[in-house]
C-alpha cells in the first residue's frame, strides 16, 4: 500500500497516509458525531457533537499510529529495517525490509501492536472510570468510553490467529517454533486467514440481509479484503521457499547493454530498439557506473513529435530510485526492495560498475526451478 503523501517520521521511520483513509476517517467522525454522541448525549450543539467526533477520529488514527511505529520499532531492534509506515483504509502497513530470524523475533515484531492498542484501550478506559467516579459526564465522557472499548476492540480482533493480521503472525510463529518449518508456519497462518475472511464475509451479508445496514457490508468487505491478503502471503511464502539459497548472482541477466544518457529517444526507437533483445535499458557513464534505467513502457510514453529532442536520461528512472544489489546477495533478500521499484527491476553492481540486471521474468524463471528443485527433493524423500 503506497502512501499519497508523507507526515515526517517517527523514530527515524517515514510515515505516509493513504487518500483512502479519508474514506474511514470521515465515516467514523460522521457516524459519533451525527449518530451515536447524539443518541446517547442529548442537549448539546451540532458543532459540540461535530467537534467531539473530529477529535475522537483523530485520536482514534494516533491510536492506530502507535500501533504501527511499535511493530516497527520492535522490527528495528530485531535487525530488520523499515522502509516506512502507512495509514490506509483499513488501518496501518508496517514495510518491513526482511523477514524474522527466528520464532522468537516473530512473536515480539507481532505481538508489540496489540499489546500497544490494549494499553492506550485501558488508559482511556481508567480516564473514562475517573470522570464517572467524579460525577462528570456529558461529550467528554463518551468521547473516552469509546476510544477504550474501539481500542480494545482493536487489539482483541488483531489477535485473531488468521494472516494478516498480528494474530497470524503470532501463529506462524507457534507453528514455526513447534515444526522449524518457517514455510510451513506461513501457510497455516494464511490458511487460517483465508477461513477468517470467508466467515466475515458470510457474517457481513447475513447482517446486511437482517437489516444491519453498511454495517454487515463493512464486515463483508473486511472478509474480502483477508482473503486476498492472505492468499497472497501463501504466494509469497512459496516463493520465499522456491528461492531460499539463491544469489542473485544465479539469476540475473550478466553484462545487459547499456545506453548513454544523452541519447535521444529517437535515436533508441530508430537505430537501437529492434537489436535490443529486452524491455529495460540501464544507463551508465563512467565506465560502467548505472545512472538510470529507461523501459519499453516509459519510452512509450513519449509522443513521436517529442523524441528527438527527449534525452534518455529525461524518461529514466532516476539515480536515486533504481534498486541496487550485489551479486552476492540473497535474492530473498532482494525482493522486498523490488517490489519498492516502480520498473520492478534491479540493477547488479560490483564496486560501483554494473554487471547484471534481475527483471520480473528472472525471478519467474528462478520460482520455476526453485519449485521444481523442492518437488525433486520431495520425491528423492
Amino acid at each position: 500500500m503506497r502512501a499519497s503523501f508523507r507526515l515526517g517520521r517517527i523514530a527515524g521511520v517515514p510515515v505516509g497516509v493513504n487518500w483512502s483513509v479519508l474514506v474511514i476517517f470521515l465515516l467514523i467522525a460522521w457516524a459519533l458525531s451525527a449518530s451515536l454522541f447524539p443518541r446517547s448525549y442529548p442537549g448539546h450543539s451540532a458543532l459540540a457533537y461535530g467537534a467531539a467526533g473530529l477529535s475522537a477520529a483523530v485520536v482514534f488514527f494516533l491510536g492506530l499510529l502507535a500501533h504501527e511505529v511499535s511493530h516497527s520499532v520492535v522490527a528495528k531492534r530485531n535487525g530488520i529495517g523499515v522502509g516506512g509506515i502507512t495509514l490506509w483504509l483499513f488501518g496501518g502497513v508496517s514495510e518491513l525490509k526482511g523477514e524474522a530470524r527466528d520464532p522468537g523475533a516473530e512473536l515480539r515484531i507481532a505481538g508489540i501492536g496489540p499489546l500497544v492498542s490494549l494499553l492506550i484501550g485501558f488508559f482511556f478506559g481508567g480516564m473514562a472510570v475517573v470522570l464517572a467516579l467524579a460525577g462528570q459526564g456529558g461529550l467528554l465522557l463518551g468521547a473516552l468510553s469509546w476510544l477504550a472499548g474501539i481500542n480494545i476492540l482493536l487489539a482483541i480482533f488483531n489477535v485473531l490467529p488468521a494472516a494478516p493480521l498480528d494474530g497470524g503472525r503470532l501463529l506462524r510463529a507457534a507453528v514455526w517454533k513447534a515444526t522449524g518449518d518457517r514455510t510451513k508456519a506461513s501457510v497455516v497462518a494464511a490458511r487460517a486467514g483465508w477461513v477468517l475472511g470467508a466467515v466475515l464475509i458470510g457474517l457481513g451479508l447475513w447482517r446486511f440481509l437482517v437489516g444491519a445496514g453498511i454495517g454487515g457490508l463493512w464486515l463483508a468487505l473486511i472478509g474480502w479484503f483477508l482473503i486476498g491478503a492472505a492468499g497472497m502471503e501463501e504466494r509469497q511464502a512459496r516463493m520465499g521457499s522456491a528461492l531460499r539459497g539463491v544469489r542473485v548472482a544465479e539469476v540475473m541477466t550478466p553484462e545487459p547493454q547499456t545506453a548513454s544518457a544523452e541519447m535521444t529517444v529517437a535515436d533508441f526507437v530508430d537505430h537501437h530498439l529492434f537489436t535490443y533483445r529486452h524491455s529495460s535499458l540501464p544507463l551508465t557513464e563512467d565506465g560502467g557506473r548505472p545512472v538510470g534505467l529507461v523501459t519499453l513502457d516509459r519510452v512509450r510514453g513519449i509522443p513521436a513529435d517529442r523524441r528527438s529532442a527527449t534525452t534518455l536520461a529525461e524518461v529514466a528512472c532516476r539515480a536515486d530510485e533504481l534498486v541496487l544489489a550485489s551479486p552476492d546477495e540473497q535474492l530473498n533478500d532482494l525482493l522486498p526492495r523490488l517490489s519498492e521499484c516502480s520498473d520492478g527491476r534491479a540493477l547488479v553492481v560490483t564496486d560501483q560498475r554494473l554487471v547484471g540486471i534481475v527483471s520480473p521474468s528472472d525471478i519467474s524463471r528462478a520460482v520455476q526451478r526453485g519449485s521444481l528443485r523442492e518437488q525433486m527433493a520431495g520425491g528423492r524423500r
